[in-house]
């Protein structure tokens, strides 16, 4: 009983050192997810200032690999605005009910077991050289999920449906990291971020299906 009383002081306390940068980052994120399922490229405005916000986070906190993978992600979110919006017509009006540009793909089976196998043999080398030569915790399965995190940035750019389904196993073992390490306010953020992926994958499919 102690245990678990000890448990949820430790949570409240993690959400009260939440800085306002934190708080602003977790609902700018929750709001890319939301207008991602919705298909709107307001969802890379939403996504680029969140992690624009984390990359000077952690780059503050010296967690230096964290911040360069939200780097990456700030890149990939004017990417993927770009990609959203291509072939729109000069000067039409931007709205958050317009319709996107770029369609919903979906590739073949084949295709995503060579991507899931180069992939995991990228995170396992990685791993090794974070295991072997860093103090990294979770070296291998963070390592893991930072590659399929870029992958999956990259497929949801490209509008393919399956990118939902590499975010449900990378949020879900991003969620195991943050327990490990105490992260409380951020297992809570990924929890909705599991669920939200299965939801987005599912709208998603029936939008394609409607196509």
């Amino acid at each position: 009983m102690n245990e678990l009383v000890g448990f949820f002081q430790h949570v409240i306390s993690g959400f009260q050192a939440m800085s306002v940068w934190e708080y602003s980052a977790v609902l700018l994120s929750i709001a890319y997810m939301l207008l991602a399922m919705k298909q709107s490229a307001w969802c890379w405005v939403a996504g680029g200032i969140s992690t624009l916000i984390y990359t000077l986070l952690f780059f503050n906190g010296a967690l230096l690999m964290e911040s360069l993978l939200n780097f990456f992600y700030m890149a990939m979110a004017v990417y993927g605005w770009w990609q959203w919006r291509q072939g729109q017509m000069l000067g039409a009006k931007l709205t958050l009910h317009e319709e996107n540009q770029l369609p919903i793909s979906s590739w073949s089976l084949r295709s995503h077991t060579r991507l899931i196998a180069i992939t995991s043999a990228v995170g396992i080398a990685l791993g090794y050289v974070m295991e072997h030569y860093t103090y990294a915790d979770f070296a291998y399965l963070d390592s893991l999920t930072t590659c399929f995190g870029v992958v999956a940035t990259y497929l949801l750019a490209k509008k393919v449906l399956e990118n939902w389904l590499y975010w449900v196993v990378i949020d879900a073992a991003s969620i195991y990291l943050y327990v490990s390490k105490g992260y409380f306010p951020t297992v809570v953020l990924f929890v909705f971020y599991t669920v939200l992926a299965a939801v987005n994958y599912s709208q998603w499919r029936q939008s394609l299906r409607n196509d």
